[in-house]
C-alpha cells in the first residue's frame, strides 16, 4: 500500500475539477490513481495559508506516516495584507523538514504567477507578481534544502495555457489538474519511486458550456471573488500607490537639484 497525504489549500483541494459524485476531485486523487494500491488522504482546505498547513494539517499528516506527501501552499500568503515571505518560508521548512526526516517522499510545486492570469491591471499585476516571485524563491530554498520532487509550473509554459485553467482563473480545470498530476508522476517515476501508469492527459468530461461558466460566476464564483477582495485589492492598491511612489521619489531629488543648480 502506498499511503500519500496532500498537504495545502484550494489547489490541492481541487477546486476546479468538479467529481462526478459531487465536490471535488484534483490533482491529488488523480495522481494517487497512478500510485501502487493508493490510499490517499487530502488533508487541504480552501483559502489555507502556510501557518495553517503547519498547525493544522501537519500534524494529522505525520500520524498517518505517508509514503508520498505534496505541500502546495503559500498562493493564498501573497494574499494578504500582512505577507511576509521569510514566515511563509520558515513555516515550510518546518512542514517539510518533520515530513522528510519521517521518510516521505515530498512534493512541492513553484506557482505561475496570479496576475498573469488574473488579466489585472499592470499596477495592480506587478506587486503580486513580485509576491509570487518571493514565495517561489524560498519555495526552492526549502525544496533545494531538503531535497523534494520540485515540479517548476512557473517555468512550465503549458501552465499559463488558457485551456487549463477554469472559469475563475485562479485554479486548474480538470485538464490543468490533470497536467499537474502527471508532471508530478514523472518526477516520482525519474526519483525510482513504485508507480503505475501516467493519469491521462486528456480530460473524460466535458467542458462546462460558456453558461455554465457565467452560472458560476454569478451564483459562487462572485461570492468567492468579493470574499477575497475585500483583503487582496486594497492590498494591491496599496502596493501600487506605494511603488508608485518610490518611483517618483528619485525623480523629485533629481528636480531639487537641478533647481537648486547643484
Amino acid at each position: 500500500m502506498t499511503t500519500y497525504v496532500a498537504l495545502g489549500d484550494s489547489i490541492s483541494v481541487g477546486m476546479g475539477d468538479p467529481a462526478p459524485e459531487g465536490g471535488w476531485r484534483g490533482w491529488p486523487a488523480l495522481l494517487a490513481s497512478g500510485l501502487h494500491d493508493p490510499e490517499l488522504h487530502n488533508l487541504a482546505v480552501l483559502g489555507g495559508l502556510s501557518a495553517e498547513v503547519e498547525h493544522g494539517q501537519l500534524p494529522a499528516a505525520l500520524d498517518l506516516k505517508p509514503d508520498v506527501a505534496s505541500v502546495v501552499c503559500g498562493l493564498n500568503d501573497t494574499l494578504r495584507g500582512g505577507f511576509d515571505p521569510d514566515r511563509t518560508g520558515a513555516a515550510l521548512d518546518r512542514i517539510i523538514g518533520a515530513l522528510r526526516a519521517q521518510g516521505a517522499e515530498v512534493l512541492t510545486m513553484k506557482m505561475p504567477d496570479p496576475g498573469a492570469m488574473f488579466g489585472l491591471p499592470r499596477s495592480l499585476a506587478r506587486p503580486l507578481a513580485r509576491r509570487m516571485r518571493a514565495v517561489n524563491a524560498v519555495v526552492d530554498e526549502v525544496a533545494a534544502r531538503h531535497g523534494t520532487l520540485h515540479f517548476d509550473a512557473a517555468g512550465d509554459p503549458a501552465a499559463y495555457e488558457r485551456r487549463n485553467w477554469s472559469v475563475d482563473r485562479l485554479h486548474p480545470n480538470e485538464r490543468g489538474h490533470r497536467l499537474i498530476a502527471r508532471r508530478f508522476h514523472d518526477l516520482l517515476a525519474g526519483a525510482g519511486f513504485p508507480v503505475g501508469p501516467a493519469p491521462d492527459q486528456e480530460p473524460t468530461s466535458p467542458p462546462p458550456t460558456r453558461r455554465a461558466e457565467f452560472g458560476w460566476m454569478a451564483t459562487k464564483g462572485t461570492l468567492w471573488v468579493l470574499r477575497r477582495s475585500t483583503d487582496l485589492v486594497p492590498a494591491l492598491v496599496a502596493l501600487a500607490l506605494k511603488e508608485k511612489l518610490a518611483n517618483r521619489e528619485p525623480e523629485r531629488l533629481q528636480e531639487a537639484c537641478r533647481k537648486s543648480g547643484a
